[in-house]
């Protein structure tokens, strides 16, 4: 959830807070993609006693992938992005002051997380190296809807070449046998999700996320884990919205950084 009363900085930026002012990162005012709920939403869903190494592919400024390390003290993260100009906000946010105690524990890789082989590992992006992955692909599929002129929001928003598979091919070579993947991507396209998971991961995990708790989930929240042999469970779903606009005690804890995703799952 950005800040409505974000601090403007230099080169068209703003200083968001985020998990009740746990942390604060530099976002485009004026072009390029905004993190804000689904970033926070993601960065709950992981296990909440993860330790190690976490990769954030397409992290865009660092929002998700920051999130969950501040969150979990054991846990160390990769920012993975590809847009310079995000991938740069990311950096410099990880030096921000508000972040200083995390700073040891960010790395930031400008890199294309749809590469292959050994494209892949010189960019960085090294086998079996990560106990967790998460990701917010984008959601768009460019030859069915108009491309933004603006090119950093195009490339946060519109999938390229090889789709979501693409997405999962690299998932599943950078995780540790048994390594979980956690992803937010739209409720339509949960064929997707389940056709790019088949051989690849398995326990997959799915819990809707409601505007309303009266509305159709639009955003579905998943987790899976690479080389299980479990079936497919869908979780209670969480409800963002009272009818009122304000958000439910759920989301509102969840959102401060007090509370955790997937309980008991």
């Amino acid at each position: 959830m950005t800040n409505p009363a974000a601090t403007k900085t230099k080169q068209n930026t703003t200083r968001d807070r985020f998990l009740n002012g746990k942390i604060e990162i530099l976002q485009p005012s004026d072009e390029g993609h905004r993190s804000g709920l689904d970033a926070i939403l993601l960065a709950a869903s992981l296990p909440a006693d993860s330790a190690g190494n976490l990769a954030d592919l397409g992290s865009g400024s660092g929002v998700a992938g920051i999130a969950a390390i501040a969150l979990r003290p054991k846990l160390r993260v990769l920012l993975v992005e590809n847009n310079p100009l995000m991938a740069d906000l990311a950096s410099q946010s990880s030096t921000l002051a508000k972040n200083s105690a995390l700073a040891t524990r960010i790395k930031v890789l400008e890199a294309d997380v749809t590469l292959t082989g050994s494209k892949r590992q010189k960019a960085g992006l090294l086998a079996s190296s990560f106990g967790n992955v998460m990701m917010n692909p984008p959601y768009l599929d460019a030859a069915t809807n108009r491309t933004s002129s603006d090119k950093t929001k195009a490339d946060a928003h519109m999938m390229g070449f090889g789709g979501l598979d693409a997405w999962m091919r690299t998932a599943t070579c950078i995780l540790k046998p048994g390594g979980m993947l956690t992803m937010i991507y739209w409720s339509q396209s949960i064929g997707q999700i389940i056709a790019a998971t088949q051989g690849r991961f398995g326990g997959l995990q799915i819990m809707p996320v409601h505007p309303k708790a009266d509305k159709p989930a639009k955003l579905l929240l998943t987790r899976a884990v690479k080389g299980s042999r479990a079936p497919v469970t869908f979780v209670p779903p969480v409800v963002i919205h009272n009818e009122d606009g304000s958000f439910t005690p759920k989301a509102a804890a969840v959102l401060s950084g007090d509370d955790f995703l997937f309980h008991g799952f």
